[in-house]
């Protein structure tokens, strides 16, 4: 998919990888939620807690099963990977509609869908800000990120067959592929992606975690 870049006029210098924050969920818990328990992501929501980095629906919930939109994956992302326009320079200030024709440039998420145009997110021009995003395209958009982002070699890899990669969208395909050997995402017990499945605030909180853990461990090279 293609942005309009004629308004950069420098390129992107990397950034550190920071917080991490739910689009519409400000309620921050001292301890841990009380919607938890039974998640398989709990242990990741509860690290990212600890870290200041996750916040509730509420004083002491989570909604764990709750689904995100295309502008909320979008607000997650870019808060995960602290990403920002400071290292760019526009010839005018770029407003949310010279990328995304249903966008709003007085929305919430303008500035998050703006900084995504230049950070290696693949977002058609029609992008509905309030679609619900799937788990194959939430993943194919984190791994373009932090791939961006993390200035990560190019690999060759050997595609993993699972029960249901024929329903994989061609052009997530490769993504997807390389979240499954870089470790950001597993197969569930049946050797199942569910790519066509809502993503889950939980199910994101398990991929941001593994992306952060990915990126820890594989710093930015250095320019010097």
């Amino acid at each position: 998919m293609s942005f309009q870049r004629k308004l950069l006029t420098a390129t992107i210098s990397s950034v550190a990888v920071l917080s991490l924050s739910f689009a519409g969920s400000s309620f921050a818990a001292t301890n841990s939620f009380a919607d938890i328990s039974s998640t398989a992501a709990k242990d990741s929501i509860i690290l990212l807690q600890e870290k200041g980095i996750l916040h509730g629906t509420s004083s002491d919930k989570f909604s764990p099963e709750a689904t995100l939109t295309g502008a909320q994956s979008v607000q997650l992302i870019v808060n995960a990977l602290d990403l920002n326009l400071n290292a760019i320079s526009f010839v005018k200030m770029p407003e949310v509609t010279d990328f995304f024709t249903i966008a709003k440039n007085d929305a919430w998420y303008a500035q998050a869908l703006i900084i995504a145009s230049v950070h290696g997110f693949d977002l058609p021009a029609d992008f509905d800000p309030v679609h619900k995003m799937t788990r194959e395209e939430f993943t194919h958009q984190l791994i373009l990120a932090m791939e961006h982002q993390g200035q990560l070699p190019k690999i060759k890899i050997v595609p993993i067959a699972f029960g249901d990669d024929t329903e994989l969208e061609v052009a997530y395909q490769g993504t997807v592929q390389r979240s499954l050997v870089l470790g950001i995402t597993k197969l569930d017990a049946d050797g199942k992606f569910h790519p066509k499945a809502e993503i889950s605030r939980a199910d994101a909180a398990i991929l941001i975690n593994q992306a952060l853990e990915y990126l820890a461990a594989h710093p930015t090279p250095s320019t010097e």
